[in-house]
């Protein structure tokens, strides 16, 4: 015998509630236009893929927006680009001014591959005029361009800069202690600047709490100097570069 009581039709239909939607959504043609964007991504990881084909053995520098040319920050970028290049290396930046610019300033004049991968902002960021011809790509999603950035890079080079540069160096150091990416030194360049957070991670985060372990930490530099960089790069692949993903 069946002890609940069955629900009538009308009683049923004043149960359902409408969905009330956020001002502004439109369920229907939102999930089309997601849909559509999927082609956008598409796009975006093709020209990037495309661009990089020939590229070679490439470094990513990061570092702020907010230096300005003939600052130690932005001399020292312009140095770090140079050094790079005349050791073969391609140089990539995120395409804007400050230490991106300073980076690619340095690898054009010496000749080298000077690569910008810039991201479209509120705020409009202009790719600097030192990357060259045919090697900007410019992204409107984070995580496309951050494919670009890891998939290439032989090492990321990190001089002082904010949430950004923080943000590129976290994702790089999580991916190689995951597994997701091959390991690649990651080198954070200027003491002063990064010794604290790096003090933070082998202290606090490894040693007092046990949340990572000594060997996350065996890729990660804490140097001054930009030919130290160069060495601890070409010491790190004694049997030759590789993709990382």
């Amino acid at each position: 015998m069946d002890i609940y009581r069955r629900v009538s039709e009308r009683e049923e239909d004043s149960l359902v509630k409408p969905v009330k939607l956020h001002a502004g959504v439109n369920r229907e043609s939102d999930f089309m236009a997601d849909g559509w964007r999927v082609f956008k991504i598409m796009a975006e990881f093709v020209s990037g893929f495309e661009m990089m084909s020939d590229a070679g053995p490439s470094v990513t520098v990061f570092g702020s927006t907010r230096v300005h040319d003939g600052s130690p920050e932005y001399l020292l970028a312009e140095t770090l680009g140079r050094l790079l290049a005349a050791e073969g290396f391609s140089v990539i930046t995120g395409g804007g001014p400050g230490v991106m610019e300073a980076a690619n300033k340095g690898a054009q004049f010496a000749g080298g591959p000077s690569i910008g991968f810039n991201i479209k902002l509120p705020n409009q960021q202009e790719p600097n005029k030192y990357i060259d011809h045919n090697k900007l790509v410019s992204f409107q999603y984070f995580f496309v361009r951050k494919v670009m950035f890891l998939k290439y890079a032989q090492a990321f080079i990190a001089l002082p800069g904010g949430f950004g540069t923080l943000d590129e160096v976290s994702e790089a150091i999580t991916l190689i202690q995951t597994g997701k990416s091959e390991r690649f030194p990651v080198i954070l360049i200027g003491k002063n600047y990064w010794e604290g957070f790096y003090r933070w991670i082998c202290d606090t985060m490894c040693q007092k709490n046990g949340y990572i372990s000594d060997d996350d930490l065996g890729f990660i530099y804490l140097e001054d100097s930009p030919e130290k960089a160069i060495e601890i790069i070409k010491g790190f692949y004694p049997d030759g570069y590789s993709l990382n993903f």
